[in-house]
C-alpha cells in the first residue's frame, strides 16, 4: 500500500484547496487577464466615425421654387428692392436696371447656363455663371449660398423668408433640366431644312400683319400643336413647304425643332416699320382716313389724293431723301424732306412727330390709325441704318456693282416660286398698265430695293433683312431683275 500514499495526499490536498477557494474569506487568485468590464477593445472594434444626428431634410415646393427663380418679387407679391442687385455693378453688358436685376433668370438664364448658354450674348448678357453646376447638390448647401455663404452680395435672406429660399434651393437641386441638347438638335435640323425660306430666326415671313405680327416664334409659343402639325404635313397651298411625314422624319425631331423655334423673337420692329412706311394702312389691314393727309394740301406739285397722301413714301421717297432724291422731280414731287437725317433723332422726338405733338397736321394716331405699337415700329425703322442707294443706283435708274449671273441664281431660289421664272405671275398694276417684277426693277429700282429689304404690306413676302440677305445679294437680284420682261 505504500505506493498509494502519494496519490491519497494529492486527492486530499485538492479537496482542501477547493473548499478554501469557495469559503467566505477566499481571495481571487492572481490572473494575467483584466476583468471584462475594464478590457480595452480590440483595434478592429473602433467605430469609423462618431455617430451624429443627421440634419433634417429640407421640405418644400419645387414648382414654387421655379416660379421664384423666374420672378420672386411677383410670386411673393412684394415691392422690388430699391436700386440694382449688388452684383449687377460687376458687369456692364446688360444695361437693364431696377427690379429686373433681382430676377434670378436675368443673371443665370432660362436655360440655367448663364454665360455658357443663350444669355452668353445679346442684350441679356451679364457674364455670370449659370446654376446648372448646383443641380443635384445638397439643397442645404444651396440654401447657404442663397443666404450669402459665398458672397454677402448674393444674400437674399433679407427679402425672402426661409421657406421661399428653401423652395428655391430644392428647385435648383432637383428641378433643373439640360434643355440645350434638345435645342441644339432642333437648331441643326432647322438650319438644314427650314432656314432657307423662313430666315435664320424665323422672321423672314410675317404670317400676320402690323397690327398682330405672327412669325414662327409666335406660332411655336402660342400654338405649338399647330406648329407641329404644319411641320408634319406642310402648309396648304404652299408646295415648296415639305411634308416631313413623307420624308420619314422621326417624331422626336418635331419637339426638338419646336423647342428651338420657341426661343425665336416674336416681333421685328424694323421690318414691320419698313412695310408701314410703304403703306401703313395695308400693313395694318385698316381703311385709309376719309380725307387727304392735312400737310398734302400745303404743296401743289403732287396731285394724288386719298390713300396715297397718307403713305410715308409718297412724301419722303423710296430712297428716303424726299425732295433731295428721286422724288425731287416728276409727278411724285412734294417738296418735303426725306427721313434719312431723322435717324439720329431720339425715340421721344420721333414719337412726337408721329402722334402730332410737334405738328397736329402730322398726326398718324387715333381711332382706326396707328397705335402705340405701330408708332414704335415706325420709330425703330426710322432710326435704323438705311441703305444708301446712291452708291449703286444712278439718276438714270441704271445699276452698277451688281452681278446678274448671281442674281439669276438668287431669283430662282428666293423669288421664282411666287413671282414665276419670268417675274410675271403677279401683276401689281392693271391690264392697261401692267407692272411686274421687271417693271418695278427698271422703272423704280429704289422701290425694288425697299420691298426686297422689308417685304410688301399685307402680303406674305420675305423681308430680306430678316433672311440674312446682304446688300450685295439685293444688288445682284436688282441687276438681274432689270432684264426681266416689262410687259
Amino acid at each position: 500500500m505504500a505506493h498509494r500514499i502519494p496519490l491519497l495526499f494529492i486527492l486530499v490536498g485538492l479537496a482542501l484547496f477547493v473548499f478554501a477557494a469557495c469559503g467566505p474569506s477566499a481571495t481571487s487568485a492572481p490572473t494575467t487577464e483584466l476583468p471584462a468590464a475594464t478590457q480595452k477593445p480590440l483595434v478592429t472594434d473602433v467605430p469609423t466615425a462618431i455617430a451624429t444626428e443627421a440634419p433634417p431634410a429640407l421640405t418644400g415646393d419645387i414648382s414654387r421654387g421655379g416660379r421664384l427663380y423666374d420672378e420672386w418679387v411677383e410670386e411673393l407679391d412684394l415691392a422690388p428692392p430699391e436700386g440694382n442687385q449688388p452684383l449687377w455693378a460687376t458687369q456692364t453688358t446688360n444695361t437693364r436696371s431696377g427690379g429686373v436685376t433681382w430676377r434670378c433668370k436675368e443673371c443665370h438664364g432660362w436655360d440655367y447656363m448663364g454665360a455658357e448658354g443663350a444669355y452668353g450674348s445679346g442684350s441679356h448678357k451679364t457674364g455670370f455663371v449659370g446654376v446648372m453646376g448646383v443641380s443635384g447638390k445638397d439643397p442645404s448647401e444651396i440654401l447657404g449660398i442663397l443666404k450669402g455663404s459665398t458672397s454677402d452680395k448674393h444674400d437674399f435672406s433679407a427679402y425672402m423668408d426661409d421657406q421661399a429660399l428653401t423652395d428655391m434651393a430644392l428647385f435648383l437641386s432637383g428641378g433643373l433640366i439640360d434643355s440645350s441638347s434638345m435645342v441644339n438638335a432642333g437648331k441643326t435640323f432647322f438650319n438644314d431644312t427650314c432656314q432657307e425660306c423662313h430666315g435664320p430666326q424665323g422672321m423672314g415671313i410675317n404670317f400676320g400683319n402690323s397690327t398682330e405680327p405672327e412669325y414662327q416664334g409666335n406660332v411655336a409659343v402660342a400654338n405649338p400643336l399647330e406648329f407641329i402639325h404644319k411641320m408634319r404635313f406642310g402648309q396648304p397651298g404652299v408646295a415648296d413647304m415639305p411634308s416631313l411625314v413623307d420624308d420619314g422624319v422621326d417624331d422626336n425631331v418635331y419637339t426638338d425643332v419646336l423647342a428651338y423655334v420657341a426661343t425665336f423673337p416674336t416681333s421685328s420692329p424694323i421690318s414691320e416699320g419698313g412695310v408701314m412706311y410703304d403703306n401703313w394702312m395695308e400693313a395694318m389691314g385698316v381703311d385709309a382716313p376719309a380725307v387727304d393727309q392735312p400737310l398734302f394740301g400745303t404743296q401743289t406739285t403732287n396731285t394724288r389724293t386719298g390713300e396715297d397722301t397718307w403713305r410715308c413714301k409718297e412724301c419722303h421717297g423710296w430712297d428716303y431723301l424726299g425732295v433731295d432724291g428721286a422724288y425731287g422731280s416728276g409727278s411724285h414731287k412734294t417738296g418735303f424732306k426725306g427721313i434719312s437725317e431723322s435717324s439720329s433723332m431720339s425715340a421721344e422726338d420721333l414719337t412726337a412727330w408721329l402722334n402730332g405733338t410737334n405738328n397736329p397736321d402730322h398726326n398718324f394716331t387715333g381711332e382706326g390709325m396707328m397705335g402705340d405699337a405701330q408708332v414704335q415700329m415706325m420709330v425703330a425703322y426710322i432710326q435704323s441704318e438705311k441703305i444708301d442707294s446712291s452708291a449703286f443706283i444712278k439718276a438714270d435708274k441704271t445699276v452698277t456693282g451688281g452681278n446678274a449671273e448671281n442674281g439669276a441664281e438668287f431669283f430662282g431660289t428666293a423669288c421664282a416660286y411666287c413671282h414665276g421664272e419670268d417675274g410675271k405671275t403677279h401683276n401689281f398694276g392693271n391690264e392697261a398698265e401692267p407692272e411686274y417684277v421687271g417693271t418695278v426693277a427698271a422703272d423704280n429700282p429704289w422701290e425694288f430695293v425697299h420691298k426686297v429689304s422689308f417685304g410688301h404690306p399685307g402680303a406674305i413676302m420675305p423681308a430680306g433683312i430678316n433672311m440674312g440677305w446682304t446688300l450685295q445679294d439685293i444688288l445682284d437680284l436688282l441687276t438681274y431683275s432689270q432684264f426681266l420682261p416689262l410687259k
